[in-house]
């Protein structure tokens, strides 16, 4: 009986050894990525130069040397999903990626859903047209009178639902939506759209990178701070995020991002 008996408390002694020396079991998001070792980042690569595919197929841009410094800084891995950009705030939400980097602006709609790392950029809207373009924009109001594109779920949808369609300026079939910035950039060169609506840099980039196109207005429409998008309630992930941020634009990193794919 006491072999028996010692056997089970021996047992027992091992099985609690075994289970003190697994893995702890995380106490929050935070602790989950640093334990697994891997931050999975989802964003849109059709909106250079922030993120785009080159023409080696690697993942490139601003976003992307960003979110890779990011990682480095917390000691993690870096795993980036493209997928299309209104697809990407459910996927935070569902918890399919750990957050989403691609150009984001604070909207109040997105904040019901969705929390906002800090900025760590500052941008503004530019209308791109094709170079033949005979109209004139002194006010983005004056878009209203053309057929206009801007990307599926962007704040720039927002405005110009909000700003011409509910207000009567301009009928439901001049306003096109687009899963892809390329796509739509190409369809203002063709003259299937007259303007696409979208931050002012990468519409230079896609007038650059396509030929034929120009951007005619340039100005704080529907855009301003940038930033990362985090689950909502993500307290220590969130102020992890904000302090390398901090770090990144005390120490010049982020200037010297913006120089090199932006330029001054």
């Amino acid at each position: 009986m006491k072999r028996i008996l010692c056997s089970v408390l021996l047992i027992a002694a091992i099985t609690l050894t075994l289970s003190a020396c697994g893995p702890k079991e995380p106490a929050n998001h935070l602790e989950a990525i640093k334990q697994e070792g891997k931050l999975v980042a989802g964003t849109s690569a059709d909106y250079p130069p922030f993120e785009s595919i080159d023409e080696n197929g690697n993942m490139v841009g601003f976003d992307i040397d960003l979110i890779n410094e990011i990682g480095k800084r917390m000691g993690v891995e870096v795993e980036i999903q493209d997928m299309p950009f209104d697809s990407l705030i459910a996927a935070v939400q569902e918890g399919k990626i750990d957050l989403a980097i691609a150009a984001f602006n604070y909207t109040e709609e997105r904040d019901k859903t969705v929390d906002f790392t800090d900025a760590y950029y500052y941008a503004e809207d530019g209308f791109l047209v094709a170079e033949d373009f005979a109209g004139e924009i002194n006010a983005p109001e004056d878009a209203a009178q053309y057929k206009v594109g801007v990307q599926t779920g962007a704040t720039a949808d927002s405005w110009v639902t909000e700003n011409l369609l509910d207000t009567g300026l301009m009928p439901e079939e001049n306003l096109f939506r687009y899963e892809r910035m390329d796509q739509a950039a190409l369809d203002v060169k063709a003259g299937r759209i007259d303007i696409l609506i979208t931050d002012y840099i990468p519409a230079q980039a896609l007038a650059d990178e396509i030929g034929g196109l120009k951007v005619i207005y340039h100005a704080e429409v529907s855009t301003g701070p940038v930033n990362i998008i985090v689950p909502e309630g993500d307290t220590e992930l969130t102020a992890e995020l904000n302090k390398i941020i901090a770090d990144l634009l005390a120490e010049g990193f982020i200037d010297e991002l913006a120089k090199r794919h932006i330029g001054n």
